[in-house]
């Protein structure tokens, strides 16, 4: 399974973005630290917002491809499509349901076996979650003291289209998300136009 290694915050700081929602990720940027700040053509400024989104999301190149691939073949609004079907991802949903504290943690215990998803154990983070879905932690992992503060203290984002119960460490997609109620800062559009030429 592939994925990004590299420095995080050097990442934030180069893409000019939080993309990771750490407090502390863009402590140290300054002006002209990040590729943002230099005059870029249209061209970067379409790859650049390519690179924010696949960070966001923790997705390399090939299986980003895919996902736009298959959003340009729709009918609805490409950049949507694209959008909610990463937001859809069960490495993304653990961490938006507040299971993990952050992307990378999220997507560690899909592969580890820690997640089910309606009764069934998961280990692959890009699962699409379909609506109805009910995502569950383990019955043996919820005394790891972790997972157990991630979920009750952690983060937690509140969205209208992700249900919890608490006492029963579970989550469900309850519908698809509308593009305004996704917490990210991206040009969606800017996107499309880069596969499009």
């Amino acid at each position: 399974m592939a994925k990004f290694m590299g420095p995080r915050f050097k990442q934030c700081r180069r893409l000019g973005l939080n993309v990771y929602g750490h407090p502390k990720a863009m402590k140290r940027a300054a002006k002209g630290t990040g590729r943002a700040d230099k005059k870029l053509s249209d061209y970067g400024i379409q790859l650049l917002e390519k690179q924010r989104l696949k960070a966001y999301y923790g997705v390399l190149e090939k299986q980003f491809n895919r996902y736009v691939s298959k959003a340009l073949r729709s009918e609805e609004v490409p950049g949507e499509v694209l959008l909610v079907d990463l937001e859809c991802r069960l490495d993304n949903l653990v961490y938006r349901s507040g299971f993990a504290n952050s992307i990378r943690q999220a997507r560690q215990m899909v592969t580890h076996g820690h997640i089910k998803v309606n009764g069934n154990k998961v280990d692959i983070p890009s699962y699409a979650v379909k609506v109805g879905d009910n995502i569950a932690l383990k019955k043996h992992s919820r005394t790891i003291k972790i997972f157990d503060e991630n979920f009750k203290n952690g983060i937690s984002f509140n969205l209208p289209y992700i249900k919890k119960v608490e006492k029963n460490f579970e989550t469900s997609l309850v519908r698809l998300p509308k593009r305004e109620e996704i917490p990210i800062q991206i040009n969606e559009q800017l996107i499309v136009e880069f596969y499009s030429k």
